[in-house]
């Protein structure tokens, strides 16, 4: 595991990727690079910007994202890589995948960061525990899927949203920048 993880970066501070290491460490460095760009995009907002939509053609906002990234970060881990029925719902909402990205009339900054942080924990907690060639089933589908691909998937997820996070938060405040 990285020696920096999310939340205790602190908004303005960066910790450096190693440019050579093993692949469990590159792995897992990268994605709580991406987990920390996450907490740093949504630093210092109220929670009234957090759940605003600034962008006229999305319903997505910043705590949406953190919710859905909270969601699948349960879904990957806990019902692929460990390979357990589908835990539940985070939030309680609808049957409707996509809903943490846009249910969040009732949603505050710091109750979701903490799902998420938990979420996190988890994952982490899961992941450390095995091989990168461990092998989880998608529930549903049966498919498999190795710890590695979803390393691997987790790290595209968070740079997708991350993109999208950029947005929202310029368009909040101005704020630009990793």
């Amino acid at each position: 595991m990285s020696a920096v993880t999310p939340g205790d970066a602190g908004s303005d501070r960066r910790f450096a990727l190693p440019p050579s290491a093993d692949e469990r460490t590159l792995l897992d460095t990268f994605l709580d690079f991406q987990r920390d760009a996450l907490v740093r995009k949504c630093a210092d907002l109220s929670d009234e910007q957090l759940r605003s939509r600034p962008v006229p053609s999305t319903r997505l906002s910043l705590l949406g994202l953190v919710r859905h990234l909270a969601t699948v970060e349960r879904w990957y881990f806990q019902g692929v890589v460990a390979d357990a029925p589908w835990p539940g719902d985070l939030f309680d909402l609808t049957d409707d995948f996509d809903a943490p990205f846009h249910d969040v009339a009732d949603a505050t900054g710091p109750g979701s960061f903490a799902i998420w942080r938990e979420q996190v924990a988890t994952s982490r907690r899961i992941a450390a525990a095995l091989p990168l060639d461990a092998v989880g089933r998608t529930p549903g589908t049966g498919a498999e899927r190795s710890l590695r691909w979803v390393l691997l998937h987790m790290i595209d997820e968070y740079a997708r949203h991350l993109g999208q996070a950029d947005i929202l938060r310029e368009a909040v405040d101005g704020r630009t920048g990793e």
